[in-house]
């Protein structure tokens, strides 16, 4: 592999990319069913565990660093009102912009977890998975990327104060790698929304996406055609390991 080379939409174009490493959480708790009315107290409610825990989050949030993220659903939170709910689901995402910091975070989730579920009386099973690093974007390759788009008049406009996740990042410490967006919609479209999703089904975002289609066809075909610029991503790739 010379190089991995990706194009998301965005209301941006920047070459840019900086990701947040971040982990999945399923959290599960098991309580015990009883009559909500007639003997509420022969219950373990798994809800109020689940309810707990977001609590925790939300206290839990004043001491993270600015740029650290946690955020979560319900997926399950009983079956009726007049039941006490035995089980209840959760799934949560725990980001940050230093692989380090995420590992302590991952660790303390957990404990927030396991005080719920001391406080309920429920049992809980928490299950981690996926998992994506921080972005290194080659500068080799975003120079050459930035330098292909200026031919079609885009400017890059630097870089994006929104931060997601991306499994790109893990990509990224495996080769010279680059993770530019173009936009298909007016700044500021949030990501993840409607409006988004509107914006991706018009002819302008047609159009930009054959652009980053043609951008990156080129990109490939300059590294296929000139060695010393794969040399030259590749002596950053190992001076920055």
């Amino acid at each position: 592999i010379d190089a991995a080379l990706l194009f998301p939409p965005c209301d941006r174009n920047h070459v840019d990319s900086v990701a947040l490493a971040s982990v999945d959480v399923d959290v599960t708790y098991t309580g015990l069913q009883a009559h909500a009315s007639s003997d509420p107290w022969k219950g373990k409610n798994a809800l109020d565990a689940l309810v707990l825990l977001f609590s925790s989050i939300g206290l839990w949030r004043q001491q993270l660093r600015p740029a650290a993220r946690v955020h979560g659903i319900v997926l399950e939170g009983g079956t009726a009102a007049n039941i006490i709910p035995d089980r209840a689901v959760g799934r949560f995402m725990v980001r940050s912009d230093n692989d380090a910091d995420l590992e302590a975070m991952q660790a303390r989730f957990q404990q927030l977890c396991g005080a719920a579920a001391l406080a309920s009386d429920t049992a809980v099973e928490v299950v981690f998975s996926g998992g994506s690093r921080t972005m290194r974007t080659n500068r080799v390759l975003a120079d050459r990327w930035v330098a292909n788009a200026a031919a079609y008049g885009i400017e890059d406009q630097g870089e994006d104060a929104s931060v997601g996740s991306t499994d790109m990042t893990n990509v990224s410490w495996v080769c010279p790698t680059i993770h530019p967006d173009l936009a298909i919609a007016p700044f500021p479209t949030p990501g993840h929304s409607i409006l988004f999703r509107d914006a991706a089904a018009t002819p302008v975002a047609d159009e930009t996406t054959l652009m980053a289609a043609t951008i990156v066809a080129q990109m490939a075909f300059d590294l296929f055609a000139d060695p010393a610029l794969v040399s030259a991503a590749w002596a950053e790739f190992r001076r920055d390991a």
